[in-house]
Formats: structure tokens, C-alpha cells, sequence
């Protein structure tokens, strides 16, 4: 999941919905910092009810994802979307299809999100601008072990960006795309996937009700329209 479809089941406790975001974060800041799921667990059980909440935050984004990841829906639409950009782009036989079949599900389901719920995308933000980057930082150094003072930053330039909606545009999303490209070092995508990536949102939004139900049947999220 990206990081609006993250949080939303949680947004209630805001803390907690913001901090499903400190993976994703940490990947950006410093990689060698992993919010590993032994550790939050074991600061559940800190004093510190912030730290908790952080930890929970964490929480959720893991064991979310494992369960997102391994949907069917998941794995049949990532090699779907991986084979269609190879057919696009021939010679493309390396990482790169699959990684942006991969990312590009996640970011296309917060883009759904973000158009039919609007509110949804205003109130996280809400959210991310009323917390503390600085309180995530501190408790995510106690989580981890391993003290960064580039989280805040982070945290901050992202509030600033709001680049979740940049994915409702297809020239948009392809610029943020390759922005993710460059950082892990793989070949940006031309022009030329622009139609396909109009074809790869019909597919996911076909999917979405598959895509967002765990395995266990339960309901995390709004009633779709």
C-alpha cells in the first residue's frame, strides 16, 4: 500500500495513522534504518505512550502489507502490469517492469482515494501538519536503536509536497514515478507508457474491492462507491 491507503483505517488515532508512514520514510532517509517488526513490538511495551502509538503505527504498515502483497489480486495484477510495460518497451527484461507494476497498484489505489473521497486525503493531511515531526523522530530512534536527525526533514518537505495528489495526472504521476526511478538507481520511463499507464488505472480500479479486503474477510476501509 502507499501511504494514504496506509493510514486511512486508522485515522482516528492520529499518531498511529501518521506513523504508518515511518517505513516508507526511513527508505527515503536512510536505508540502512529498518522500522523492523520485532522492534515495534517490543516498544509496545514502552512507558512512553507516544512511542507506543509510533510503534503502532509501524505495526499496521507491516502486517498490512504482508497481507496486501499476497492477495491474488495483487500478484496477478503485478505481473500483469509488468508484462505489459515489457511488451511496451522492448528489451526491458531486467527489475524495473516489476518494480513499477509494484508501485504503480500502490499509488494508483490512494489516486482512487484521493477522487472519490477527497475529505479523506484533506484529513490526512490535516493529520501529517498537526503532528510533530520532531515527536516522530525521537520516538522512532527509540524504536529502532539507530538515531537519525534527518526523519523531521523529511516528514516536513513531504507535508509541504502533498505529491498524493500529484497521482490523479498522468503526466504528474509519471514525473513522480521516475523521481522513484533515479533514487534507486533504474532507467526512467518515456513518454511513450502514458497510454498505458491510463490502461493500468482501469485495471486496478477493476480490482479495488479484491485489492483492499484481507484474507480474513474483515472491513478496514470506507464502503467503496
Amino acid at each position: 500500500m502507499n501511504f494514504l491507503s496506509h493510514a486511512i483505517p486508522y485515522l482516528d488515532d492520529p499518531l498511529v495513522a501518521v506513523s504508518t508512514g515511518v517505513p516508507d520514510f526511513l527508505s527515503v532517509v536512510d536505508r540502512r534504518i529498518r522500522a523492523r517488526e520485532r522492534m515495534a513490538t517490543a516498544a509496545l511495551q514502552s512507558d512512553d505512550i507516544q512511542v507506543r502509538q509510533v510503534a503502532g503505527g509501524i505495526l499496521h504498515h507491516i502486517r498490512d502489507d504482508r497481507w496486501f502483497h499476497n492477495t491474488p489480486a495483487f500478484v496477478e495484477t503485478n505481473l500483469q502490469l509488468a508484462v505489459g510495460l515489457r511488451d511496451l518497451l522492448p528489451g526491458d527484461r531486467g527489475f524495473r517492469p516489476m518494480f513499477v507494476g509494484h508501485i504503480l497498484i500502490e499509488v494508483l489505489l490512494d489516486a482512487l482515494w484521493i477522487r472519490d473521497f477527497p475529505e479523506l486525503a484533506r484529513r490526512y493531511y490535516r493529520l501529517i501538519d498537526d503532528t510533530s515531526p520532531e515527536l516522530i523522530q525521537r520516538c522512532v530512534n527509540e524504536i529502532t536503536g539507530k538515531p537519525t536527525e534527518k526523519l523531521a526533514g523529511a516528514i516536513r518537505r513531504y507535508a509541504e509536497a502533498r505529491f498524493l495528489y500529484d497521482y490523479l495526472d498522468h503526466n504528474q504521476l509519471l514525473m513522480r514515478l521516475n523521481q522513484v526511478m533515479r533514487r534507486v538507481g533504474l532507467a526512467e520511463m518515456p513518454d511513450s507508457v502514458l497510454p498505458w499507464l491510463q490502461d493500468a488505472g482501469e485495471l486496478v480500479e477493476s480490482r479495488r474491492v479484491r485489492f483492499l479486503t484481507p484474507p480474513d474477510g474483515s472491513t478496514l476501509f470506507p464502503p467503496l462507491p
